[in-house]
């Protein structure tokens, strides 16, 4: 089982990572050649100089998953992408692009006979370690054929990832999750703000903020990280 990945950057890299210490050939491409040196010298992942190298060396149907920027970046590397695939390859956009972006990019993609999965990455650095929350969409078959890198990617087979819907419906899901994630972390800053405000009260906020992980309703990954800061 092989898959190429586009983009290796922070969460590119580590999905590089997390997918070969799962048994998957990984062929990598980046336009900075140190970061594609620095994931060849790790087990099972191969590093292609160019986009036409990373197609050729992929097997069967293939697929291959973008680690992109949304926008130019991921456009430009579907630009050149394109002229080297064939039917029932599949490609998986794991960028934050704008849902209706995508549904039409699956329709465009299904008349040359490809398919498209949206795919909605959260779980950050930590996700090499952790695993990462997946939201999919796309056509069944395009789901079956990306389940089992999905399997591998997320915290454990049967769980941590989902197929949302058609597609569009991932990009949507991690838009929505964004705007719950943003808000979370809005609300915790005004509260440490106005905890800080009140000198009377001398709040030790590392101390209070590890109180709260503990047995309280606003426990979360978000606190975790807060307690670390403060």
């Amino acid at each position: 089982m092989d898959i190429g990945i586009v983009g290796l950057g922070r969460m590119g890299a580590n999905m590089a990572r997390r997918l070969a210490r799962g048994g998957v050939r990984v062929i990598a491409y980046d336009r900075d050649p140190s970061r594609r040196e620095v994931l060849a010298s790790e087990a099972r992942t191969q590093a292609a100089e160019n986009l036409a190298t990373l197609a050729a060396q992929l097997e069967g149907e293939r697929v291959i998953l973008m680690m992109l920027p949304a926008g130019e970046p991921t456009e430009a590397a579907l630009r050149e992408l394109l002229p080297l695939l064939s039917a029932d390859d599949t490609l998986v956009d794991g960028g934050n692009a704008f849902y209706r972006d995508s549904m039409a990019r699956a329709l465009e993609l299904s008349q040359r006979g490809l398919r498209f999965v949206d795919a909605g990455v959260a779980g950050g650095v930590h996700g090499l370690a952790h695993g990462y929350c997946l939201m999919l969409g796309g056509t069944p078959r395009s789901i079956e054929v990306f389940e089992p890198f999905a399997k591998i990617l997320a915290p454990a087979p049967d769980r941590g990832w989902l197929h949302c819907g058609p597609s569009g419906a991932g990009h949507f899901a991690k838009m929505i999750h964004n705007g719950v994630e943003y808000g979370m972390m809005q609300a915790f800053a005004e509260g440490f703000a106005l905890l800080a405000a009140r000198s009377e009260f001398d709040f030790d906020l590392g101390r209070l903020a590890e109180t709260w992980r503990h047995g309280s309703v606003v426990r979360s990954w978000l606190l975790d990280l807060c307690a670390g800061i403060l």
